[in-house]
């Protein structure tokens, strides 16, 4: 038996509803104030239609609202509705408003139109064919007639607006299904106590009374490949699509015939265009029929780059989608060993376990890429399948069962910020020569006291000049690579170094810690007998940051403590305060009356920087300018100004407190002198 009912009760003060006699009203819907319901309109149970402070609302004709619905207005502003009156909030004709939204005038939304789960319109206007789907935001926006507004989306602004696609068939079939569904198990509302409205069956369909004797069967078992038209591609390949758009990159598809195949040379599908993972596959699963009976592979594009980052196969010949996964059996369990690396053996080391869990923690998702010796060269990395665990041991699972399937070769963990669609970290965890473990903690970051003997060229954790690297050295590293700035050297014999003409080192080009100290050893290494100085790099300003000598001559022979020649940057964060030698000079070492000087010039928010002058130019007063202090943090001014110092011994050398806005130095202080 249907339930309707005629109206709301009269409210104190307020116009009563008027609901046409063929609307179909739940006696659970809440309708009060001057709310105009059309022929055919459905309010199911739940709802809250209140036009008590912003009023009159219309319901169009054959207008759904499902379950939960909430239509409120505020008492100013107010649209024109299609039949050229004011009203709070208008729904159109043939409109579905699906549970859970809020509909809060002064709102328009069109006929025909589709408003997803939990989304919210307020003070702006949908056009007609609309669609919107799950959990967006519509505000002070007006959307043109047939615009798709995807889920999670905040339309805020009109820009945004302009930019919504077209509505496409697949949206238009994913809404019919909704409302299909809808209009079959409740053609008319049943009493909650009339046991024969609903009579589930066991077989995945149910059958759902039509309250005349008859029933309809429905499948209720719809899938979502179904509703974005990719039934022929397995999970393994929407994961990969996915992961790819995630990360901004573009897909391809290229197919062969065994011939082709066996010579590798592949032809071009046409182009997948569009970004929305639903348009993607439906256009990968045409592509795939098309070339049934060949080899069909995916390709992930780096349209920056312009270069390839994944190449798997999806189709073979028997049509089978098979695209190339870890291989089955291999899953090798994640576990933090004592004291080795990521090695071929599949172990993580104590630094990747922790990396992948701050990564987790933050929110970012995992990946991973993969290379041979010659594209590692290249820098052509492969996109491994992207981890889908978000949970610190399925991610570890799966990362060590990527290091077992691509042994011998370079695998790097990526952090990816999905949101934003660019990568947070890039890290090597495996090389081709991890095949001991005894080797495998030289490729991670070094420990957070700076004592990492992998680095160390005499064991016992001091630099020398013969290819090792001192603390202090490992720490400016570490501060520059976390300032974003690149890493070079040069190196100088002692003539050249006399005559300040120096030669620069073979490229350093890696990406994390480790590569770029691993890097470095072999500069100290390969230039053992002369001068090597660090440079910090601004790529995008294209200047140095800083210049620190890591390595004399002299220094040939192991040290048994690192001098003040190799202050850096970085060193003093850790170091004991400055003291004075003594004599109130400084060799080496700042004097209290120099360090209190720096505070109180960092105090007043000025920049500190450095000149110096040998005997001849300080008579002339003809300065000449050290390597710039870019920080303001203490501890990195003075350690910086205590290595200018060391590199220039035997020189004046003086103290400049800069004020950056006035273009005007407030202070010049000589602080060495020969």
């Amino acid at each position: 038996m249907a339930v309707r009912r005629k109206a709301a009760p009269p409210t104190p003060g307020l116009a009563e509803p008027q609901i046409n006699k063929t609307a179909q009203i739940h006696s659970f819907a809440n309708i009060i104030g001057d709310v105009r319901v059309s022929a055919n309109a459905r309010i199911s149970p739940g709802t809250s239609i209140r036009a008590d402070e912003g009023f009159p609302f219309y319901i169009g004709e054959n207008a759904t609202i499902q379950d939960g619905v909430v239509i409120h207005g505020l008492e100013r502003g107010r649209v024109i509705g299609d039949d050229g009156q004011i009203y709070s909030a208008w729904i159109g004709n043939n409109t579905y408003v699906t549970h859970m939204a809020l509909i809060h005038g002064p709102a328009y939304v069109g006929n025909d139109c589709f408003i997803g789960f939990r989304s919210t319109v307020f003070n702006a206007r949908i056009g007609h064919g609309c669609i919107v789907m799950m959990h967006t935001l519509i505000q002070d926006v007006e959307i043109a007639p047939g615009k798709y507004v995807p889920s999670g989306s905040v339309i805020t602004n009109q820009q945004q607006a302009d930019r919504l696609p077209d509505v496409e068939e697949q949206d238009k079939k994913f809404a019919r299904h909704v409302m299909g569904i809808e209009k079959v198990f409740h053609p008319e509302y049943c009493s909650a106590e009339d046991a024969s409205c609903q009579v589930p069956q066991g077989d995945g369909a149910s059958q759902f009374s039509l309250g005349n004797g008859q029933t309809a069967e429905v499948d209720y078992q719809v899938d979502y490949q179904t509703l974005v038209g990719s039934m022929s591609l397995n999970t393994e390949t929407v994961d990969q699509v996915r992961s790819l758009l995630r990360q901004g990159y573009g897909i391809g598809l290229e197919h062969a015939d065994k011939r082709r195949y066996r010579s590798k040379s592949w032809l071009t599908c046409g182009a997948v265009e569009g970004h929305r993972e639903d348009q993607v596959l439906a256009q990968i699963e045409n592509i795939l029929a098309e070339y049934s009976g060949e080899y069909v592979r995916l390709i992930g594009i780096d349209t920056n780059a312009k270069r390839r980052v994944l190449e798997a196969i999806i189709q073979r010949p028997d049509g089978i989608a098979t695209p190339q996964r870890t291989r089955p059996g291999k899953v090798v369990r994640a576990k933090a060993s004592s004291g080795s690396g990521g090695s071929s053996s599949g172990g993580l080391s104590p630094e990747v376990v922790e990396q992948v869990r701050a990564l987790l923690r933050q929110g970012y998702r995992i990946g991973t890429e993969h290379a041979d010796k010659r594209r590692y060269r290249s820098k052509s990395w492969l996109t491994c399948p992207q981890i889908q665990a978000t949970h610190e041991a399925g991610a570890l699972q799966e990362l060590a069962a990527c290091l077992e399937e691509h042994q011998g070769e370079y695998v790097r963990l990526i952090g990816i910020d999905s949101s934003a669609k660019r990568r947070v970290l890039e890290m090597i965890i495996q090389r081709p020569d991890d095949s001991a473990p005894s080797t495998a903690s030289s490729h991670f970051t070094s420990s957070s006291n700076g004592a990492s003997p992998a680095y160390n060229g005499n064991g016992n954790g001091n630099g020398n000049g013969a290819g090792g690297l001192s603390p202090e050295t490992i720490e400016q590293v570490r501060s520059l690579l976390r300032q974003g700035y690149s890493i070079s050297a040069e190196h100088a014999d002692k003539r050249r170094y006399r005559s300040k003409s120096w030669l620069t080192c073979d490229g350093i080009n890696g990406n994390t810690e480790a590569q770029v100290l691993a890097e470095l050893k072999n500069r100290l290494a390969e230039h053992a007998g002369e001068y090597v100085r660090l440079i910090g790099v601004d790529s995008n300003a294209k200047r140095r940051v800083t210049q620190t000598i890591i390595q004399r001559p002299e220094a040939a022979a192991p040290a048994p403590a690192p001098t003040s020649r190799t202050a850096t940057a970085s060193s003093a964060v850790e170091a004991p305060a400055p003291t004075s030698n003594g004599n109130g000079k400084v060799q080496g070492k700042l004097n209290p009356e120099v360090v209190d000087l720096v505070r109180s010039i960092l105090r007043q928010g000025y920049q500190v920087g450095t000149e110096h002058a040998d005997k001849r130019r300080y008579r002339v007063k003809s300065w000449q300018s050290c390597s710039p202090i870019n920080s303001s943090y203490e501890p990195e001014v003075l350690a910086h100004l205590e290595g200018c110092l060391a590199e220039h011994q035997g020189e004046y050398v003086r103290l400049l407190g800069i004020d950056t806005q006035a273009k005007r130095r407030v202070v010049e202080e000589v602080i060495q002198r020969p």
